[in-house]
């Protein structure tokens, strides 16, 4: 469980709130807004109206006691580098900040942010990468180019194993898992026989997985 602080409760802030709360977590939400507060407080553990630009209102906050800040203001890159900025001074432990663009990241980067949100760009993304094939369920990225991936089997893995495939030297990539309704059996051994109602979370890289999904999509090996 973690102590957190989340300034700013646009839609970013609020869903934030709402999963960290859920997840365990002590969180506090702070906005301009009373209304907002209001919406989100049941979900939290506190709320406090203030304008986070001003300085004594984050020192009376004590950020240093919170293990992470979420910096969410969406409506002002001025206000959100500014805030982002007096965290860090005030000694809190790590500052996540919210970004619209790589401009604004490298300035956020510079004033004390020790990561950077993209929930735009990042949403933008999933949603290009699931419908660019029939074949992809979910997937979850690492890096730039590393994700996991939850995908159907090929059609001729049916009644095989894993070994019998040889997937990581012949495709590439590693079945981190498989999945059948719910229940998800993690890191299947080499003898685990493929069946045609289970997914496979896979880990790899995307030119990898893009052939494989082609694969899947055309149902040819």
């Amino acid at each position: 469980m973690k102590s957190v602080l989340v300034i700013g409760i646009g839609q970013f802030g609020r869903q934030l709130s709402v999963k960290m709360s859920e997840l365990g977590n002590e969180v506090m939400v702070v906005d301009t807004d009373e209304e907002k507060l209001q919406d989100v407080l049941p979900h939290v553990t506190s709320a406090e109206i203030g304008d986070c630009t001003n300085e004594d209102v984050l020192r009376s906050m004590g950020v240093r006691n919170f293990d992470v800040c979420f910096v969410c203001v969406g409506d002002s890159f001025e206000n959100s580098l500014q805030i982002t900025s007096l965290l860090k001074e005030l000694g809190a432990k790590h500052v996540i900040s919210r970004a619209s663009s790589d401009v604004h990241a490298k300035f956020l980067l510079r004033n004390g942010a020790d990561e950077i949100a993209y929930p735009e760009r990042d949403i933008a993304h999933k949603l290009a990468v699931q419908n660019s094939t029939n074949s992809l369920f979910d997937y979850f990225e690492l890096t730039e180019d590393v994700s996991i991936y939850e995908i159907p089997p090929i059609e001729s893995w049916v009644g095989r194993t894993i070994k019998e495939v040889n997937v990581r030297v012949k495709y590439q990539v590693s079945i981190l898992a498989t999945k059948v309704g719910e229940k998800v059996s993690p890191l299947p051994s080499a003898d685990h026989v493929f069946t045609a109602d289970e997914h496979l979370m896979i880990l790899g890289d995307y030119t990898h997985v893009a052939r494989l999904l082609k694969l899947i999509d055309t149902k040819r090996i």
